[in-house]
Formats: structure tokens, sequence, C-alpha cells
């Protein structure tokens, strides 16, 4: 397109074909995927692979992942037809399913214990200027597909849009996908059951999980009672689960801000530990309860500058009430970190803040 949005660069399809054959994925996928010695019979963990290629390119649909297959002929040899990719989808049954996942969990392993080797050693996370050593970080969040048509699955969101809402489950640390929940676009945001299923397969996925440090972040949908004692039952004496999880700020939410002094206060960071001006933290623990809360659990709200609509009407985005004089709003969260003096207010783009240390600490 001549204004050049939409365009996706091809470059990197062949460092993703390396990276399946080099890591062992393309050869541990064929052997559990099905085989055939009949002539004309394509490699399916070839098709499989080649679809995920073409995926990342662009490709929305069937027709598409066989013209971009066309186009890299010269480099992946011939193209899959789409029967021939649609039949290879509709052979992935759930114990193929539950194959492939083992699959990608050894091959996995093997990749991270080679990050562990190389000159940086392991892609560990910096959060407010720390760098968070053998924590493996974990986000959860939903996201909003849209459709054109009425394909399976798809229906009116809480967005007022019409498609899908999957949930899915992210490696802070190395950016990939670890598990992912297809769901119909009218499911809810907060449903329990989904965010526990997720989490379960993320942490499977995860090597030598029973045993490792974990922290989970997860956005507003999170603040329920179901989660919340789910996330605190995955402690055990081998492995420490700390978490994140915003919530909807309410009425007795504004009155705990209001008695928060000045001093209370603090200048949030940006993830880098670089000072965010203009947007503060504060800890609401001990000035507001929330029934049925997890012991230990910490509350801090963070005040940012008032977007447009907050501005325009200003009893929107959970905006303060003692504060409207200054057209500030507020999003909350709740912490049970790896470090006393580390908390976050859960913003879009992940940019967490520090907060001061707990009444009494």
């Amino acid at each position: 397109m001549a204004d050049g949005k939409r365009l996706i660069g091809h470059a990197g399809a062949v460092l993703l074909r390396q990276c399946a054959d080099r890591t062992g994925l393309m050869q541990a996928l064929a052997k559990v995927l099905p085989s055939s010695t009949a002539a004309g019979w394509r490699e399916r963990a070839g098709v499989v692979v080649q679809l995920a290629i073409v995926i990342v390119l662009g490709a929305a649909n069937m027709s598409e992942a066989e013209q971009l297959q066309l186009h890299h002929r010269p480099l992946f040899g011939p193209a899959a037809s789409d029967s021939t990719a649609r039949r290879t989808l509709a052979a992935l049954d759930e114990a193929t399913l539950m194959k492939i996942a083992k699959v990608r969990a050894r091959v996995r392993r093997q990749v991270w214990s080679l990050l562990h080797l190389r000159p940086g050693g392991f892609p560990w996370l910096v959060v407010a200027g720390r760098r968070l050593t053998g924590w493996i970080v974990i986000d959860i969040d939903a996201t909003i597909i849209t459709a054109a048509s009425k394909k399976a699955g798809a229906a009116v969101t809480f967005k007022k849009t019409f498609g899908f809402h999957p949930l899915a489950a992210w490696c802070a640390n190395t950016t990939e996908s670890l598990a992912m929940c297809l769901r119909p676009g009218n499911a809810g945001a907060n449903t329990v059951a989904d965010h526990i299923t997720v989490l379960t397969d993320a942490l499977a996925r995860i090597p030598g999980s029973p045993a490792a440090k974990i922290l989970i972040r997860v956005d507003g949908a999170g603040a329920t009672h179901g989660l919340l004692e789910h996330l605190e039952a995955l402690n055990t004496t081998r492995r420490t689960v700390r978490y994140t999880v915003g919530w909807k700020i309410t009425e007795d939410d504004e009155k705990a801000i209001a008695k928060l002094p000045k001093s209370a206060w603090e200048t949030s960071v940006h993830q880098d530990g670089s000072l965010q001006e203009g947007y503060f933290i504060a800890e609401l623990t001990g000035l507001n309860t929330r029934e049925g809360r997890p012991e230990g659990m910490r509350l801090i709200v963070r005040r940012v500058k008032p977007t447009l609509t907050a501005t325009k009407y200003p009893a929107h985005a959970g905006q303060a009430s003692p504060a409207r004089a200054t057209a500030s709003s507020w999003t909350c969260c709740t912490a049970r970190m790896p470090a006393s003096r580390t908390g976050c207010a859960p913003a879009r783009r992940w940019d967490w803040t520090t907060c001061p240390p707990p009444p009494g600490k």
C-alpha cells in the first residue's frame, strides 16, 4: 500500500523455518503427526510449520496461506494446497494435540537451556529498573479479533464488535506464546474457569515449573476470588508464585484514596527504572479492605494523567471524586510481588511502577 500501513516484512520467514529445523522441532513433529509412503504425500510436519510461518506473514485464510507459500517456493519448495492444509488440521484430534504440546515443551526446554549458555544469559525481565533474576513472568490477557462474516464461534463481543474473544498466556521473558484458549466472541472477560485453564496450560509449558519462581500478571479481568485463590494454591515448598491483578475502582477505594497524605505519593517509574513524571503511586494496604482478600496481598493505586474522555466526563474511567478538581484518574492493582518494594499498576503496555513499603515495614 502507498501509505506504508498494514505491511508485513517477509525477511524473517527464513529465520523462522531455520529455527524450526535447527531446534529439532520439525523432526520431532514428524514423529507424532500422520505419515505415509504413498506417492504425492506431503509430510504433515512441514505443512504445520509452513502454516505457522505464513500466519506470521499475515495469512488470514487457507487461500492466502497457499498464495504466500507459492511466493516463497524458491526457498521452501512446493506449496501445500489449501485442501492439504485443511486435511492436516482436521486430523489434529485431542490425542495428537497433546503429543504436539509435549514436543513443543521438549524443544522449549532445549532452547531455554541454550539461552542460559549465551553471553547475555537467560533474558530475565527488568521491572522498575530491577532485574528479576530467576523469575519467569507470565502475562495473561484476552483480546478481541473481529470477523467480517458469521464464522464458527463468531459473536457479538462485550465491546459491541463482532468476532472472537481468545484468552492467551505469554512468557514475558522470551515473548513467546505459552497457551491460548480459543473462545467465542461473547465469552466473558473475567471467566474464572478460562483463566485457570490457560494458566494451567502455560505452567505445563514452562521447563521446570514445579520448582520455579513465577510472577503472573493479569489485568482487571483476573480480579476474581476464584482466580486469586487458585494463584495462592499454586505455591508449594518448591515453587514460589507471586502475582499482580488489576481491579475496577469502587467508591470505597476513592474514600481510601482521599485519606492518603501527600507524602504517601511517590513518582512512578518506567520499566527501565527512569522516573515517569506526572504519574504517582501509593499504597492503600491498611486503608481499604476487600472481603475475601488473600492474606498478605497489597493494594496499590496509581494516579495517571486523565484521558480526553475522563476530562470531558469526570465520572468516567474510575476517576476519584476527591481529586476531580485536578482531573486525575486512577488505576489500581493487587500485588503479591517478588520484592517488598516492587509493585505495579498494570497499564496496557505493562508499564510498571514502584511503591513504598507496606505500613509497619
